[in-house]
């Protein structure tokens, strides 16, 4: 019995060989990946923004670090609103955070390459030239370990926090979420913890501590700032622009 002819038009189709992984596909791949992680990041953080735009975080980025690594307990966050926080207390976080808060758009190029300069001399990311929206942005979505991983990102946030929110509601947020203690977050909260009183009963002096600690408010408290160089440093400042009487000389003050 003879066996049928195949057809040759019915050949089962050859499958074609694996290309070689080459280093632009690879490259290209790379490129695709970090484009969908960086849309994706911009798109959860803005949508996000516009929610915070019209109502207050339950809960920042920092406050989940600080209780899952450090296991400190945060303290309820006394909201106020921008124009009931006393502005003497405002113009001191001005002065020594962002001077220029009110005229630029989120970052300062020149003080992040300054920034950037001194930190590749001193051989490790110690230094961010971050501005009050950098900050916020960083209290909000980030965590505060120093990476330039996390300043690039703190880059982003800010910009999209200036276009969505607008000064006014960045530096409310700033002013309610900054970490100002160990679990305490907040002008407010920080001033009842500290001095057991709102923040409307402070004296000047007091209140000058208060924001002197935002720069360093984990490792010192309003009464042992003059431990640290920098806290000395901001305490008089703010002491000579605010005309109050310090409680404690800087040349009296022990060196660390």
């Amino acid at each position: 019995m003879r066996m049928p002819l195949k057809n040759p038009l019915h050949r089962r189709p050859r499958r074609k060989p694996a290309r070689p992984l080459t280093l632009r596909r690879v490259c290209t791949k790379v490129l695709v990946v970090v484009a969908v992680a960086h849309l994706s990041f911009m798109a959860l953080t803005t949508a996000t923004l516009i929610v915070y735009k019209f109502a207050n975080p339950p809960v920042t980025s920092v406050m989940l670090y600080r209780k899952l690594f450090y296991g400190w307990k945060t303290r309820k966050v006394r909201y106020l609103p921008l124009a009931k926080i006393p502005k003497s207390v405002r113009n001191m976080v001005l002065r020594v955070e962002d001077g220029s808060f009110y005229s630029h758009h989120g970052i300062v190029p020149a003080a992040i390459k300054n920034a950037w300069q001194i930190n590749r001399e001193i051989g490790r990311p110690m230094y961010g030239g971050s501005t009050i929206t950098m900050q916020t942005a960083r209290t909000i979505f980030l965590v505060p370990e120093k990476s330039y991983l996390r300043k690039y990102l703190e880059v982003i946030v800010a910009l999209e926090m200036e276009v969505v929110l607008g000064k006014k509601r960045i530096f409310e947020l700033y002013m309610n979420y900054a970490e100002w203690g160990k679990g305490v977050f907040g002008v407010e909260a920080a001033s009842v913890y500290h001095y057991g009183t709102s923040v409307y009963n402070l004296s000047t002096d007091q209140r000058i501590r208060l924001v002197t600690l935002l720069s360093s408010p984990i490792k010192y408290g309003p009464d042992s700032i003059n431990r640290s160089g920098v806290l000395r440093s901001r305490y008089a400042y703010l002491t000579e622009r605010f005309n109050a009487e310090p409680a404690l000389a800087p040349a009296q003050a022990p060196i660390p």
